[in-house]
C-alpha cells in the first residue's frame, strides 16, 4: 500500500485540514495499519512516508531497567541512559547542515531481511531524492521499487514537514519540543504540565522526527532527551545492527493488542545511534529487518550525490 498516495486522495474534495488535525489522522491510520488483524508492509521511504517508530501505552509510568549486555557484572542500564546518551554523542558528532526549499534530501538506506522461520537474507539499497518543500517530483526507492513521487498539491505534506523553514521553528529544549508536538496546530502552553493520555502522539511525533535523515542542528539530540522523559520504553540487550556491531537496542512498548513496535539499536558502550530492527508482512509472509541509513546530505537536484558518498 502506498500510504502517502492514500493520505493525498483521502477526501480530496474536503478543505485542506489544519497542521493538528493531518497529524491526528495519520496516528489514527498508523494505528490501524499496526493493527494485528490488518499485517501491512512497512514501508521505508525516510520523508515521504509515514514515520513507523511504534506508539507506547500511556498506561506504562516507568522505565525498565535491563543490564546491557550477558556480564553478570554489568550495571544495569535504562533507556533514559541510552538515549541521553545518544543525545550527547549527536551533540559531539553532529554538523551544523542546512537546506533550502528548492533542494533535495538525499539518503542511502541498507534494508536487510529475512523471512521469520528462516531463509535466504536479501539486501537492498535504497537511494532517495526527496524535495524538500514537495514543489519538484522526488524520486524515491522502496525496497528496490523506485518511483517518482509527484509534486505536493495544496494543502499536502508530511510528518515530519520536510520544508526547512518549518523545522527551523521547532524548539531544540526537549521540553518545549515535547509541549510544541503536544500543542501542535496551536500556541504551545508551556505551563500546562504533561498528562499521561498525551504521551503516545508525542512519542510518536518524536520517532518520527528521529527516522528524519537530516535535521538542523540540535533537534535530533533535543528529540532524543525528549524521548527519554517517555514513560513505557524499555532497553533490549543484546543487539546487533545490520552489519553486525553489538548494540542495545530501546523499544516502545504498544499498546495492549497493538503489533510490536520497531527496535532503535545503539552502540553498547557510546551509545551513537547505529539503525533499526523492525518486521514487515506481504504476500502472507513475514520478514525480519535490519536498517540504516549509510549516507544523507542536502543536494540541488535529483540523482547527484553529497560529495564522499560512498
Amino acid at each position: 500500500m502506498n500510504e502517502m498516495r492514500l493520505l493525498r486522495e483521502w477526501d480530496a474534495e474536503a478543505p485542506p485540514l489544519t497542521d493538528h488535525a493531518r497529524a491526528r489522522a495519520r496516528l489514527r491510520l498508523y494505528e490501524t495499519m499496526t493493527a494485528p488483524a490488518t499485517p501491512v508492509a512497512v514501508g521505508r521511504r525516510p520523508l515521504l512516508r509515514i514515520a513507523v517508530a511504534g506508539v507506547a501505552t500511556a498506561a506504562v509510568a516507568t522505565t525498565v531497567l535491563v543490564a546491557n549486555d550477558s556480564s553478570p557484572h554489568t550495571r544495569p542500564v535504562s533507556a533514559t541512559t541510552v538515549l541521553r546518551g545518544a543525545a550527547a554523542e549527536e551533540r559531539r558528532l553532529e554538523k551544523p547542515i542546512a537546506a533550502r526549499d528548492d533542494q533535495f534530501i538525499y539518503t542511502k538506506e541498507i534494508i536487510k531481511e529475512t523471512p521469520v522461520g528462516g531463509g535466504r537474507t536479501r539486501t537492498y539499497v535504497d537511494e532517495n531524492w526527496n524535495s524538500v518543500d514537495g514543489s519538484k517530483r522526488s524520486y524515491v526507492s522502496e525496497l528496490g521499487h523506485k518511483q517518482w513521487v509527484p509534486v505536493y498539491g495544496p494543502g499536502q505534506g508530511t510528518w515530519p514537514p520536510s520544508k526547512w523553514s518549518e523545522l527551523k521553528l521547532m524548539p531544540t529544549d526537549p521540553r518545549k519540543l515535547a509541549i510544541d508536538l503536544r500543542d501542535m496546530g496551536g500556541k504551545p502552553d508551556y505551563s500546562k504540565p504533561m498528562k499521561t493520555g498525551d504521551w503516545p502522539m508525542v512519542q510518536y511525533f518524536l520517532s518520527g522526527l528521529l527516522r528524519t535523515p537530516v535535521l538542523p542542528q540540535g533537534l535530533r539530540s533535543a528529540a532524543y532527551e525528549a524521548l527519554a522523559t517517555v514513560p513505557g520504553i524499555k532497553v533490549v540487550p543484546g543487539q546487533k545492527d545490520a552489519d553486525g556491531r553489538a548494540g542495545i537496542g530501546v523499544r516502545f512498548v504498544p499498546a495492549p493488542g497493538a503489533s510490536r513496535s520497531p527496535l532503535l539499536v545503539f552502540d553498547a558502550k557510546t551509545y551513537r545511534y547505529l539503525g533499526m530492527r523492525d518486521q514487515r508482512t506481504a504476500g502472507g509472509k513475514t520478514y525480519e529487518q535490519w536498517s540504516y541509513v549509510a549516507a544523507s546530505g542536502v543536494v540541488d537536484k535529483v540523482m547527484e550525490r553529497p560529495h564522499g558518498t560512498p
